[in-house]
């Protein structure tokens, strides 16, 4: 049906390259519903025992959909209750091998014994929900995610404009101005992609920077709050089925979280966290806009899972 109404409409080459630059750009401008959806895969950490920092992406990835970042983008902080694992679904059946005989496991000489396990429970999406520095950065990045938006649509019509005055217009042209028309055309439904794809991976790429800055210091925030109550083990709610109040670590982790990350640094609108070279530190970053966390009561929170 689709294709009829391109042929029947424009009844050229330049329709397809019209319509194939507004199906780009309707994915571009979806507005961005949140940063925090996708990260480390850690669902539980031992308080005293600290994880391998994650670094900023090191290359630039390419334009991503505006619904949230790309799957796996390193250092982004997870709401919990999105399945990790469930890539097996749907996947192609594996071969059947025969295998040669299995080794013989030495015997293991008698080890010094686990501590029990003295457990907490954390919810992360209800930490993020009170985080005066993860409201703000969201209300900022999402008015951003907006503004791609309302101006990706606005290119939409005027692509669509361009083709409809093309076709009405089409047979008075020399088959040199048609080509010529044509390809201005197609030209500019390109560069939109590519310009609105540049916004939307800058975009992305600052909420991965705020959540690398606040999930460094949830983590140590959380180990400090389970040490003082001699806990061992953190365990993420969203994976317990039933708790009482008495593990839940989460109240005290937001207190404490608010106290020493009031805000963040989130990037100038238009500038890559990759090109910045300051380090992240809210307080002396000149190039870097800290977003004051009076502007936090307006944003959206996070689902809660």
């Amino acid at each position: 049906m689709v294709k009829s109404y391109i042929k029947g409409r424009y009844a050229t080459g330049v329709g397809a390259a019209v319509a194939l630059g507004l199906i780009a750009l309707g994915l571009i401008v979806s507005p961005l519903q949140g940063f925090a959806q996708q990260s480390p895969n850690g669902e539980w950490f031992v308080p005293g025992q600290s994880r391998p920092a994650t670094a900023p992406p090191a290359s630039r990835p390419g334009p991503r959909p505006a619904t949230g970042p790309s799957s796996g983008a390193p250092g982004v902080l997870p709401l919990p209750g999105e399945p990790g694992g469930d890539q097996a679904a749907g996947a192609a059946p594996q071969p059947q091998f025969e295998l040669p005989p299995a080794p013989e496991i030495p015997p293991i000489p008698k080890g010094q014994a686990t501590p029990a396990a003295i457990v907490g429970i954390l919810s992360v999406p209800d930490v993020l929900r009170v985080s005066t520095a993860y409201q703000a950065a969201y209300k900022e990045l999402n008015a951003r995610g907006q503004r791609l938006n309302e101006d990706a649509q606005k290119e939409q019509s005027a692509l669509r404009d361009l083709g409809q005055a093309f076709a009405g217009e089409r047979a008075r042209l020399t088959p040199e101005q048609i080509r010529t028309e044509e390809k201005r055309i197609q030209e500019r439904a390109t560069e939109a992609q590519r310009r609105f794809g540049e916004r939307n991976r800058i975009i992305q790429e600052a909420g991965q920077y705020v959540m690398l800055q606040i999930n460094r210091t949830m983590e140590q925030v959380a180990q400090q709050v389970a040490l003082s109550r001699g806990i061992n083990l953190v365990l993420n709610r969203a994976q317990i089925l039933g708790t009482t109040a008495d593990f839940d670590l989460t109240p005290a982790v937001a207190e404490v979280l608010n106290k020493a990350l009031p805000s963040v640094v989130v990037p100038p609108d238009g500038v890559s966290p990759l090109a910045m070279a300051q380090p992240i530190v809210p307080a002396a970053a000149p190039a870097a806009q800290a977003v004051p966390a009076a502007t936090a009561t307006a944003a959206k929170p996070p689902q809660k899972h």
